[in-house]
């Protein structure tokens, strides 16, 4: 087995193997592709079973520890045949039901924990899953114990502070677990909570009551209410007595004090800034993103303390600002917000059968932020780290694999069954071809796909005669045969002998020969004119066992008569004809046709021009330059002639005085054919023009180019005398 790395910023990636040089993949590798269809469809079934799979695995666990259930349930499902049995891992230690039946017990798979400790139940479990094919892991999942103690008893001192002056009543949360607590504070009677607005917020980070400028309506008894969600429980803490003081403050500059830090969010997720100033006057909050826009998720709450991005992507990382502005100054807090991403497959490994012997590969491809490790478990046991190559598989190599991605934000499994099969040479999964048909002079291709294990030796004979590679015939590493410049004599019947230290088998195909197809009459180039029809003529001859049909091709790309039947038709009054004519020939049915003759064994072509004259295309890149106050100068690219060439030009304009386009005068007043550019003269002062221009040759006129640019002349000199 051989290690080799390949990794990039975002993906982790194994790329396929394949064996260099080789026209064909490996026996072996066409051999188990193969082995999806047929009877092989039934490789799980009742008698041959297959190992593990979860259909339900543990998840992370809070307990609270108030709970009046007193018993946690881990859970764990699979699925397999025979039917699979389960135990469980506490911090990489079996947990032993029998020796604990009153604390422990099996429901399935499901492990009960009765009357839960934390000394004793805490920590990592897994479930572990196995059968006579293989075991299997399941994700690791964390139990641990939810609390939310009271706040300590004593009082706290009161708070007194000069009104217009900004206060900061501390929360202090007490001892507590999980970190995910929601605070809300209530004046003087509960339920009184305090409405938030542009003066006053509670941080959600610590809990703290944020006052922007004290007034005094703010004097009372606060307490700060801090639930657990995870357990639903609410504590309180004592009553803090805020006392404003009459002496007023003339006003202050903004000092930022809920800041948000620097903030790793993973791909999706919503995420929330906090960000609040004191100061008097109350200070006015904006936020931005530095030198980007602002994502298009992003939510700024009313009082613009809070900034939510919601299903934030790669795209929104980045430093934000948050600016706290009153006619005193302003002050500016930035962090940035780092966008990361848990594991995801790109590509997970699936149940697989090969041969002994064989080499595989097992490409396994996690994306995610930082870029995932790569590892391998086998039954349940850790195995390998990267790329997981087999130079020569074992009969012992079979088993449950577990491929596993992980980064700092998690991990993933993807799992599944490896098979190493034995089995002597039979045809009965892919039985030869009885005939196989040829033309003269072309290629035969002989299948011979047997299933084997270990890959057998393949010989082929015709008759009694033993064959080998030749400069007309090949055996290829797949087994085919392949005869080139089929003759005659080549016809007969062909046998595919196979063999390992299993067994043998033998098959046969019958190779018959028939007459080669060929264009007896080619289609030539033709030259029309826009309008009217053209013929390509095609004649061939064939095998006559075989069926003929004709397709056409324009420019490599089938020609549709029925869809196009305006245009195009097919002649059926002689045998063996497959005369294509075009009806009404516009420009766009020009070029080369190619006419197939083709029978289910070979096929012939041949191919000519269609030229379609008339009249030139649209000139193109119009500008108008040098403007004047009855004069422009226009100069433009010269457009497809379309095998005429062009003899003269017609320049036009139109004003806002008519919706009609008219002829314009030009200096010199016939424009050439060979010109690109050319003076329009007897324009009128202060007037806005747009111009096209049209090309002519013998064929007619054609389309106008696209319309300039609108301008406007020059106005007029105007002299006065005395």
């Amino acid at each position: 087995m051989k290690l080799r790395a390949s990794t990039n910023y975002f993906v982790a990636l194994f790329p396929f193997f394949y064996l260099a040089g080789l026209k064909y993949s490996t026996a072996i590798g066409s051999n188990v592709r193969d082995m999806i269809h047929g009877i092989t469809v039934h490789v799980r079934d009742e008698l041959k079973g297959y190992g593990p799979i979860f259909e339900e695995q543990p998840i992370d666990t809070v307990y609270p520890e108030e709970s009046p259930d007193a018993k946690v349930s881990m859970n764990c499902r699979a699925r397999g045949i025979p039917t699979p049995t389960y135990k469980w891992q506490r911090n990489n230690w079996d947990v032993d039901i029998k020796l604990t039946k009153e604390h422990y017990s099996m429901v399935g798979g499901n492990l009960e924990i009765n009357n839960p400790e934390k000394s004793r139940d805490e920590g990592t479990y897994v479930c572990i899953a196995y059968n006579i094919h293989g075991t299997i892991r399941s994700r690791e999942a964390t139990l641990n114990f939810g609390y939310l103690y009271p706040f300590p008893p004593e009082e706290r001192h009161a708070v007194k502070v000069r009104e217009g002056v900004g206060a900061v009543l501390l929360c202090d949360p007490p001892p507590h677990y999980p970190d995910d607590l929601s605070y809300r504070w209530f004046l003087n009677d509960f339920p009184e909570f305090i409405t938030l607005d542009k003066r006053r917020y509670v941080s959600q980070t610590n809990g703290n009551l944020y006052i922007a400028k004290v007034e005094p309506t703010d004097k009372g008894n606060y307490s700060c209410c801090v639930t657990s969600n995870s357990i639903t429980k609410s504590v309180f803490s004592s009553f803090i007595s805020l006392i404003p003081q009459a002496d007023r403050s003339k006003g202050y500059v903004p000092d930022i004090r809920v800041k948000f830090k620097d903030t790793y969010a993973l791909l999706g997720q919503n995420v929330t800034l906090e960000c609040f100033a004191l100061g008097n006057p109350v200070p006015e909050l904006r936020w931005s993103k530095y030198l980007e826009p602002m994502p298009s998720s992003a939510d700024i709450s009313l009082s613009g303390a809070v900034l939510k991005i919601f299903n934030i992507q790669f795209e929104d990382e980045g430093i934000y600002e948050c600016e706290a502005e009153n006619y005193r100054g302003k002050d500016k807090h930035s962090a940035k917000v780092y966008v990361q991403a848990y594991p995801e497959w790109v590509e997970h490994i699936n149940d697989t059968e090969r041969d002994i012997g064989s080499e595989f590969h097992w490409p396994c491809i996690a994306a995610g932020k930082p870029i995932p490790t790569i590892r391998w478990l086998r039954n349940g046991l850790p195995y390998w780290k990267g790329e997981l190559r087999f130079s020569s598989l074992k009969l012992e190599d079979s088993g449950m694999y577990q491929c596993v991605a992980e980064n700092i934000h998690g991990m993933i499994y993807s799992n599944a069954e490896l098979k190493v099969i034995v089995l002597p040479p039979t045809f009965e999964f892919y039985p030869m071809k009885k005939e196989v048909l040829a033309a003269k002079g072309g290629q035969a291709i002989i299948e011979c796909k047997p299933r084997a294990a270990p890959k057998p030796k393949i010989t082929w004979s015709r008759g009694t005669e033993i064959l080998r590679n030749s400069t007309r015939i090949h055996i290829w590493y797949d087994g085919s045969l392949e005869i080139i410049n089929v003759t005659a004599v080549d016809a007969g019947n062909y046998t595919c002998f196979v063999e390992n230290n299993k067994g043998k088998a033998n098959s046969s195909s019958a190779l018959i020969v028939t007459a080669a197809t060929r264009i007896t009459l080619a289609p030539t180039n033709v030259d029309v004119i826009v309008g009217l029809n053209a013929t390509m003529q095609c004649l061939a001859s064939h095998d006559p066992s075989l069926d003929l049909t004709f397709i056409w091709l324009l420019n490599g790309y089938p020609v549709n008569v029925d869809k196009e039947s305006d245009y195009y038709e097919r002649s059926i009054m002689i045998k063996d004809n497959g005369e294509l004519i075009v009806k009404n020939a516009q420009l766009r049915h020009a070029g080369r046709y190619t006419c197939v003759a083709q029978t289910i064994v070979d096929n012939a072509t041949a191919s000519a021009d269609l030229v379609v004259r008339g009249p030139p295309g649209p000139p193109g890149g119009l500008k108008v330059e040098d403007i004047k106050n009855t004069s422009v100068i226009l100069t433009w690219s010269r457009g497809i002639e379309n095998h005429s060439p062009i003899s003269n030009y017609t320049i036009q304009s139109r004003t806002f005085l008519s919706e009609y386009w008219k002829d314009m005068k030009t200096d010199p007043s016939i424009v050439d054919g060979n010109a690109e550019s050319a003076k329009v003269i007897d324009l009128i002062p202060w007037m806005e023009y747009e111009f096209h221009i049209m090309a002519t040759n013998i064929l007619g006129t054609g389309d106008p180019s696209i319309p300039s640019q609108k301008i406007r002349t020059e106005g007029s000199r105007i002299s006065f005398s005395t």
